[in-house]
């Protein structure tokens, strides 16, 4: 029997001290390409999944179908664990609940529930606001429950905002990160933290391994630099849709002003690169042998005369 990728995970978080990176899908072809790179783990970018998905930026307008629909998509397409962005829990605390099963069943090895008031907004932009400390304890508890109660080697990452509220102190998120790992969290993801000195506090004082999200106002500090501090994973979260969408847009620039020699010229250039040939990067060939052997033979006369791509 396949052993369940959250088993997996647990076990990359208990038993060495390397520094976890994982870069962050938004579809199933991202998360292969993040798994071809070699890549242990990979996250599910709720912003990634906004953008690509609705064309709008992360405020809140995903919904839990939403993103359990491209999760699952995302968790048959590759074998490493995937960390998925579950925003609020889309709920209260009986809300939560149905997220987390909603979650497992599609795949994810863990989710991040954030402490944010919904509809939330993007961890690095002004406006945040977080509910009672009593209200997100509740949220984890009830998490806890359900990942007990299905799989218990499902990672609950639980994401404070504190920091970026208005008024919000490095002594809030200790306070509330600490109960949340009370609560059951199994990992701390403190958003917005703004020096290596603050990252550095944190991992001293919460009691529980810490995510770190490298981007916005938190600082770029290398790899070396959080293993020092003490940080066990960092996410580049929307680092593979920024180059999507730029290198997207450079195409249709110069397809719309050269026509058809900028195509011949992409075409060239394209057949060089380990990506360029669609049929061999998405394994036609092996879909080809399975119509071979499962379809009547009378399908396969279809490919006899047949011109067009070849595997």
């Amino acid at each position: 029997m396949k052993e369940r990728t959250s088993a997996v995970l647990r076990r990359l978080l208990t038993q060495n001290s390397e520094l976890i990176v994982k870069p962050g899908a938004f579809d199933a072809m991202s998360a292969q390409m993040i798994e071809k790179a070699g890549f242990s783990v990979m996250g599910l970018s709720g912003y990634g999944v906004s953008v690509s998905l609705l064309g709008k930026p992360d405020i809140g307008l995903l919904t839990m179908n939403d993103m359990v629909g491209v999760c699952d998509h995302v968790c048959s397409a590759v074998r490493v664990p995937v960390i998925a962005d579950a925003d609020t829990g889309y709920g209260n605390a009986i809300n939560v609940m149905r997220t987390v099963e909603a979650f497992i069943k599609a795949g994810a090895a863990a989710i991040h529930i954030e402490d944010q008031v919904a509809p939330k907004r993007c961890g690095h932009v002004a406006g945040k606001s977080i509910v009672s400390l009593e209200e997100a304890v509740g949220k984890f508890r009830a998490a806890a429950r359900v990942r007990d109660e299905i799989d218990p080697d499902f990672v609950l990452i639980a994401r404070t905002d504190a920091r970026g509220v208005s008024g919000g102190s490095l002594e809030e998120v200790v306070r509330r990160a600490n109960a949340y790992v009370e609560a059951g969290a199994d990992m701390i993801f403190p958003e917005g933290l703004l020096s290596k000195q603050e990252v550095a506090e944190i991992c001293a004082r919460v009691k529980a391994p810490i995510h770190y999200n490298r981007t916005g106002v938190s600082p770029m500090l290398s790899r070396a630099e959080l293993q020092e501090c003490g940080v066990r994973m960092v996410s580049n979260a929307t680092g593979s849709l920024r180059a999507t969408l730029c290198a997207l847009w450079d195409y249709m620039q110069r397809f719309k002003n050269e026509d058809v020699d900028f195509v011949k010229e992409f075409l060239q250039r394209a057949s060089e690169h380990p990506a360029g040939n669609l049929h061999q990067f998405t394994d036609f060939a092996a879909y080809r042998q399975l119509e071979i052997e499962y379809l009547p033979t009378e399908d396969g006369s279809r490919y006899s005369n047949s011109v067009g791509y070849q595997p």
